[in-house]
């Protein structure tokens, strides 16, 4: 909650220690002897007096008791109203307990009248004063009273009174006090407003907002994300009428790169919205730049196309190994062994390509598209194929190769295993 004092004028200085800015307190002998357009009846008078600390407190007195029919206004300058549509008041003041104050049966009395008058610009000091132009907003009473012993001991009985004003719709106000023949010390009056003051919520700043005059009513604010975030959900709070928010619901998340409290550093990433941390890039990948939504693979290291951002980069697989073979007359078993490296993934698979040869190994083509490979000639998971309606008496070079999701992205070899095989050994 802040509470935005609305007598600027009377503010002198607020310590360093004790109060904020938003609590200063506004003291009237200061106002009274820097602005002529406070008007005081000659009853009323500023006076400066010590508290039982020898600190001085500054104070407007009355104390015509003797008198009936009192009468004695003292009235502030003019306050513009700012932004405020309540406005609280908040006296400091003593109060003489009539029963301590000898022959003034009837004439003394324990209350005085605070009230104010609406305007849309200052009236000046000269103008003429109409008390009729003011409407009462209460009659103030003490919680507690101060005697003659209390006077001799210089014990301050101090009271506090708030009291609240609304709506208020005209630019600025006047208040006033109204001494009906008490005895009083006005020592002090502060006078603000409520707001539910800017605020940063789940990403989103919502500015200062000032309650409805309705305290059973909430003021809808929408909020707007910050730098490098996004709306997920439309946020909103409400403000309440005690500048409280309430009932936050919505939200904003951080944008891709970056993360609450700052955007991503070199060697981290964030791929996705949300309010996650930056993560560590991967292994055999980096980022260089603040803010990066992807680490970039490092010199022969690739990321396949469904690879997710959190994955690794891998490489090509090596070759295949250990090729055998065994052969009767109707059918060529072909067997290997994995790739010692297989690129740092998962998904190797294996393509058979058949070669039919010259008796010296060379002058090699194409085999004859009715040879059959079970289950299939590329693509294999497995690490072995059966050869079926191969030709008798023939020399076949067969090429095993072994890939994964990154072959063919760089510039690597193509990674293949050859072995020999003549027909000539079938049902030996």
């Amino acid at each position: 909650i802040n509470l935005i004092p609305v007598f600027p004028s009377w503010v002198e200085h607020c310590p360093s220690r004790g109060f904020t800015p938003f609590y200063c307190f506004l003291q009237l002998s200061h106002y009274l002897s820097s602005h002529s357009s406070v008007l005081c009846s000659p009853q009323w008078d500023a006076i400066t007096e010590m508290d039982e600390h020898n600190r001085p407190i500054h104070t407007f007195q009355v104390c015509h008791v003797m008198e009936p029919n009192q009468n004695n206004w003292l009235r502030t300058n003019w306050i513009p109203r700012q932004a405020a549509q309540k406005i609280y008041v908040e006296l400091r003041f003593t109060l003489r307990d009539c029963n301590s104050i000898p022959w003034v049966s009837g004439t003394c009395k324990e209350t005085f009248n605070l009230l104010y008058f609406e305007t849309d610009e200052p009236h000046g000091a000269t103008a003429h004063f109409h008390t009729n132009d003011y409407a009462k907003i209460d009659t103030i009473a003490a919680d507690e009273s101060f005697t003659q012993t209390d006077l001799g001991d210089r014990v301050l009985r101090l009271n506090t009174e708030v009291r609240e004003v609304g709506p208020i719709a005209r630019k600025g106000f006047y208040l006033a006090f109204q001494d009906v023949g008490a005895c009083i010390a006005l020592v002090s009056v502060r006078v603000y407003y409520k707001k539910c003051p800017s605020t940063l919520r789940n990403l989103a700043a919502f500015p200062d907002t000032v309650p409805r005059v309705d305290s059973s009513s909430l003021v809808e604010v929408r909020g707007a994300c910050v730098e490098n975030a996004e709306e997920r959900d439309t946020p909103r709070l409400y403000c309440g009428a005690d500048g409280d928010w309430l009932v936050p619901l919505g939200r904003c998340v951080c944008s891709i790169g970056y993360e609450e409290s700052d955007a991503c550093r070199p060697g981290f990433y964030k791929a996705f919205a949300g309010n996650i941390k930056c993560s560590k890039c991967p292994p055999h990948s980096s980022s260089h730049t603040e803010g990066s939504a992807q680490c970039h693979c490092e010199k022969n290291y690739y990321r396949a196309s469904k690879d997710p951002p959190t994955m690794a980069c891998t490489r090509p697989p090596s070759s295949p190994r250990n090729m055998v073979f065994n052969i009767n007359e109707t059918a060529l078993f072909l067997e290997w062994t994995p790739p010692s490296d297989t690129g740092g993934r998962k998904d190797v698979t294996y393509n058979v390509f058949c070669f039919r040869c010259g008796a010296d190994g060379q002058a090699c083509e194409a085999c004859n598209s009715n040879m059959r490979f079970v289950p299939k000639p590329t693509g294999l998971t497995s690490t072995s194929v059966v050869v079926q309606d191969f030709v008798a008496h023939a020399n076949y070079t067969f090429q095993i190769e072994a890939l994964n999701g990154v072959s063919g992205l760089g510039r690597s070899e193509r990674q293949l295993a050859n072995i020999t095989v003549s027909t000539e050994q079938a049902g030996e």
